[in-house]
């Protein structure tokens, strides 16, 4: 467990906030950030004074290097005290009676029930008339080869 002293204090910035995003940022928003800022920054290529310029840029690449990384991003968030984990939280209404018929807004009856869209009724179409066409084919090879059902 990270004692007071590792947290980040006050003074020193996060490289979240260094980067401009939240903790919860995503791989290529921090990509994204990194990249953006680092061409603002670079000393070759801003107006900044040289020496503030490179002090920045060094500051955006450990920040970069830290959080692109899974495992060190996962170190890192331990140590300013942010976690991943989603907490679930129980219903508001949980110790409230449940009603003995509960009626759907939805016109069908399970969720998961819904209408063909316009693409699955052309595969379902294609897909019959493709077996149609199987039983027509066996139908013929039947009847060109001489041999009669029983």
């Amino acid at each position: 467990m990270p004692n007071s002293s590792d947290r980040a204090t006050p003074n020193q910035t996060s490289y979240y906030v260094l980067l401009g995003l939240h903790p919860g940022a995503s791989a290529l928003e921090i990509r994204r950030a990194y990249r953006e800022l680092s061409k603002r920054y670079h000393p070759d290529t801003t107006e900044l004074p040289r020496a503030i310029a490179t002090v920045k840029f060094q500051q955006l690449n450990e920040a970069y290097a830290t959080l692109s990384n899974p495992e060190r991003r996962q170190s890192y968030d331990l140590k300013i005290g942010y976690s991943r984990l989603r907490v679930i939280q129980a219903p508001s209404d949980l110790n409230r009676p449940v009603r003995s018929q509960s009626r759907s807004n939805s016109a069908y009856l399970d969720p998961t029930d819904r209408p063909l869209s316009a693409g699955e009724v052309f595969a379902l179409f294609i897909l019959g008339l493709t077996f149609l066409g199987c039983l027509l084919l066996a139908l013929a090879i039947g009847l060109t080869r001489g041999e009669v059902a029983p």
